[in-house]
């Protein structure tokens, strides 16, 4: 959804260029609003379809045995969903645009842990997070960075930072601070997912790092940013400067996108253009092939019915090539 942010960002330029000869522009449609309006409808169409996905759990606990007839629908009207992954860390000012409601957490992880889980996450899923430690310490870099300046533009009470260290050390009070934050109630059943290690990569206890291809300078400003943020506490109120700044980071994302799209479209159109002439270019190929063909079959006759001595066979008119009678 935070590439969704960045193509709607994107849609509205295209549709508010022109000011009021632009349909977007003449009716005086914000982006904030043009945004959320879809974040609204993708809000109402999970929260629409939650009943299936409770359907789906229930029949792979419940087995193939038990008729689907005996699922029971719980109507609790739910109102909240969570959906959570590193790379919303890049994407925090779209998906606000797109969700303005919203609530952010930071699950705050040391470099050292990342790194490693990252570099050895292909033994278990067979799919590389890095190439190498150098891409790992600097994704680390980036999505810390764009979630501490989250911090600093909307404030706690939109993004609240929890160390993952808490997560797995003391649990119960990691989760009560957490639905603190969000308005909800704690009931004890919420420690019953942290009992298992989810989504990771079992690090085994002796997997080293080795940073000897590494710029050592992007490794000590990764590890001193992870002590500046386990030794501090985030920002008590929002900055109207970092919001400025955070908006002006997705502007830029809107615009770096844009430019590829249009940059490959005109390459399209160029291709395009180039294989249409090839095209032309082997049709008369084909054309002027078909039209000599047959002088050069004639050619050849002549040549298999010329005699050893240069002399053309009787009946033959050396002049015109032809053969006698015609």
């Amino acid at each position: 959804m935070g590439n969704l942010a960045i193509d709607l960002a994107i849609y509205y330029q295209t549709g508010s260029a022109r000011g009021d000869y632009s349909l977007l522009g003449s009716m005086d449609v914000t982006k904030t609003e043009f945004s959320a309006v879809f974040g609204k409808s993708i809000n109402d169409l999970i929260l629409r379809h939650r009943l299936d996905l409770d359907r789906k759990r229930w029949r792979r606990a419940a087995g193939p045995k038990i008729p689907s007839h005996c699922f029971v629908p719980q109507y609790d009207a739910k109102t909240r969903w969570v959906d959570g992954t590193p790379e919303y860390s890049l994407h925090i000012c779209g998906l606000r645009n797109l969700f303005p409601e919203a609530l952010f957490i930071h699950i705050f992880r040391d470099v050292t842990s990342v790194v490693r889980s990252m570099l050895h996450f292909h033994h278990v899923s067979g799919q590389r997070l890095a190439a190498n430690e150098q891409e790992a310490y600097s994704y680390w870099m980036r999505t810390v960075s764009n979630c501490l300046l989250a911090e600093r533009a909307y404030g706690p009470s939109v993004v609240f930072r929890i160390r993952h260290s808490d997560l797995i050390d003391t649990p119960e009070a990691a989760l009560r601070s957490v639905f603190s934050f969000l308005g909800e109630p704690y009931t004890p059943e919420c420690l019953e997912p942290l009992a298992q290690r989810i989504n990771s990569s079992n690090v085994p206890a002796d997997f080293r790092i080795d940073s000897r291809e590494t710029d050592p300078s992007l490794v000590e400003q990764a590890m001193r940013l992870c002590r500046e943020v386990e030794e501090s506490s985030q920002p008590l109120e929002a900055s109207p400067a970092a919001i400025q700044e955070i908006e002006a980071a997705f502007d830029k994302q809107v615009q770096f996108v844009a430019t590829i799209a249009s940059e490959y479209r005109r390459l399209a159109m160029e291709v395009d253009r180039k294989s249409t002439i090839i095209q032309h270019l082997r049709a008369r190929r084909q054309r002027s092939n078909w039209r000599r063909s047959p002088l050069r079959a004639l050619r050849e006759s002549f040549r298999r019915g010329t005699r050893k001595d240069g002399r053309y066979p009787a009946g033959g008119n050396a002049e015109s090539g032809a053969p006698g009678g015609e």
